[in-house]
């Protein structure tokens, strides 16, 4: 086992804590990256309430799984226009805080196709520019608010790849994560996020880059899922319910910072470029380790938990068939984060 564990982001928790931004941004100027609906939901209004003339500049056109077509425009506009920001703050879900990640690392012609190349290599850079980031999540499962990798889709015709950004730059320097501001989440949104934040628990414990503290975190998430989940899905009003979620998958975000994800995310990776499936519900028809039970007795227990909330485990159920299912398990178990898993081969 793994005996080191490290996470950098200075992390506010609390109701309300999203009025401590000004104090976190400081005298600094900060450009906004959100989602769309950010400014109907009264968001995006707090946030120029909350910093003033220190707001520099806002993009909220970010997209779910943002991918090449969408990133390039609004890359290239960002360091033309706001390369003397100081600061980014991405306030939103996974996808929005991908995209804020993806803007904080600046290439030396601020061209987003040469940060492509260096991302199709699959090797470490050293970033020509970076600005710092503070991370404002608005759903409870991700976990990107406290992790260093953002993902880049591309689906031009031929290529259809999946890109991973995943620098020591690509930190947050800070994260904001305030219960209430998932509260107007809707019931699919809440589903697939909390789904997702009992995968990176599960997948970060049988993981080869498991650590005590990072096992200690992924406990506490999954537990913390399985008994909130169901509940807080026939009460989504409920602030107490939505606390513990967001704590649980921020917990489960601690984890998987350390180890990364394993075998379940490389085959969800396939069901999303392919099938268009949210990230969360494309990824738990698989392993369960936090049960008050025998072991074996676990998977039929997620299943079942899955089947309450109305969550198919079967492949076909999502418009895949078993040749297409045997050969994403297959190149899933080939895959770096197929390599992950405990059960691939590799040393525990």
């Amino acid at each position: 086992m793994n005996p080191n564990y490290h996470n950098p982001v200075a992390i506010t928790f609390g109701a309300g804590m999203l009025e401590r931004l000004p104090q976190v941004i400081g005298s600094r100027k900060a450009v906004l990256v959100t989602f769309p609906e950010a400014e109907g939901f009264g968001l995006t209004g707090r946030v120029r309430k909350l910093l003033g003339d220190r707001l520099a500049a806002v993009e909220p056109d970010t997209v779910p799984n943002p991918d090449v077509a969408s990133l390039t425009e609004m890359y290239e506009r960002f360091w033309r226009e706001h390369g003397d920001a100081d600061v980014v703050v991405g306030v939103g879900g996974g996808s929005a805080l991908d995209t804020a990640k993806a803007l904080m690392v600046g290439t030396p012609s601020g061209k987003f196709s040469e940060l492509v190349q260096l991302l199709a290599t699959g090797k470490p850079f050293v970033p020509a520019r970076v600005k710092p980031l503070v991370t404002v999540p608005t759903t409870a499962g991700t976990g990107s608010e406290v992790t260093p990798w953002a993902t880049v889709w591309d689906r031009t015709p031929g290529v259809m790849k999946k890109y991973s950004l995943h620098l020591k730059e690509t930190w947050p320097e800070a994260a904001i994560v305030d219960p209430e501001l998932t509260l107007s989440l809707p019931a699919g949104p809440t589903l697939a996020a909390g789904l997702d934040a009992l995968s990176h628990a599960l997948e970060s414990i049988w993981n080869v880059n498991s650590n005590p503290i990072s096992d200690t975190h992924a406990v506490a998430a999954a537990r913390e899922v399985l008994a909130t989940l169901p509940r807080l899905m026939k009460d989504l009003k409920n602030a107490e319910l939505r606390s513990r979620m967001t704590l649980a998958a921020l917990k489960a975000g601690l984890a998987f910072s350390n180890t990364k994800t394993a075998l379940a995310h490389s085959i969800s990776y396939d069901m999303t470029l392919h099938h268009g499936l949210p990230h969360g519900i494309a990824r738990d028809a698989v392993l369960a380790q936090v049960f008050d039970m025998d072991l074996k007795d676990a998977p039929a227990s997620l299943g079942e938990f899955l089947r309450g909330l109305g969550v198919s485990t079967d492949f076909a159920a999502y418009g895949v068939g078993a040749e297409e299912a045997r050969r994403m398990v297959v190149n899933a178990l080939d895959g770096v984060r197929g390599k992950n898993f405990i059960g691939a081969g590799a040393p525990a």
